[in-house]
């Protein structure tokens, strides 16, 4: 989920922290650090961090905060150079119609959320089989290699150890799959579930203009 500058600073001063003293801050330390007026506002973005998933926290103790294991790895690996930057300021919602405010403290969208904790690859899509869910020919699509999927979920599919394909994935009650294009045009197709071998699901779609 998205961050604002000053949540990414609060989740940045406790990773700094931790590696340089072995513990979480206490809350004071963290209102100290950044110069926070009030223990009341580290409250509150300490409780948003949570809400979003960012760090946990033990009930009712200062200093029982822990960063969840995606955030802090990229805070590691960031802070050692030791690849691009994965976070860009998501600067608010845009209308295709009427123009909307831009906001004064933007949010950071972090690529660390969809990478962190899975074990991923990338593939160019070829063809228009998908371009009702937007997928076009030439996209590249982010997959978790994984053989757990669910009926609708959008998969590589490996059929009779031949041929892949990016499809709508869908268990039928006579023990085939049906591999479901997302192009009116095309009709589905059956495989049975033994000549079908799961190799990912979709997690992002990715499209470069030039």
């Amino acid at each position: 989920m998205a961050l604002t500058r000053r949540q990414k600073e609060v989740l940045d001063f406790i990773a700094q922290f931790v590696d340089e003293h072995g513990y979480c801050p206490s809350y004071e330390e963290i209102a100290s650090g950044l110069s926070l007026a009030s223990l009341a506002t580290v409250h509150k973005h300490i409780q948003t961090l949570e809400t979003k998933q960012y760090l946990k926290r033990g009930f009712n103790q200062s200093r029982s905060l822990e960063l969840s294991a995606g955030y802090l790895r990229e805070y590691r690996r960031l802070k050692a150079g030791a690849g691009p930057r994965m976070e860009i300021p998501m600067m608010g919602r845009i209308a295709a119609g009427a123009p909307v405010e831009s906001p004064a403290d933007p949010e950071m969208m972090s690529f660390s959320d969809l990478t962190a904790d899975k074990d991923l690859y990338s593939l160019q899509v070829r063809g228009n089989s998908m371009i009702d869910d937007h997928i076009c020919d030439g996209d590249y699509v982010l997959i978790e290699r994984t053989p757990e999927v669910r009926d609708g979920d959008t998969v590589v599919a490996l059929v009779r150890g031949a041929e892949t394909t990016l499809k709508r994935f869908y268990r039928e009650p006579d023990g085939r799959a049906r591999l479901q294009p997302a192009n009116a045009a095309m009709e589905p197709f059956f495989v049975p579930m033994g000549d079908l071998e799961i190799q990912g699901r979709l997690v992002a779609v990715l499209r470069k203009y030039r």
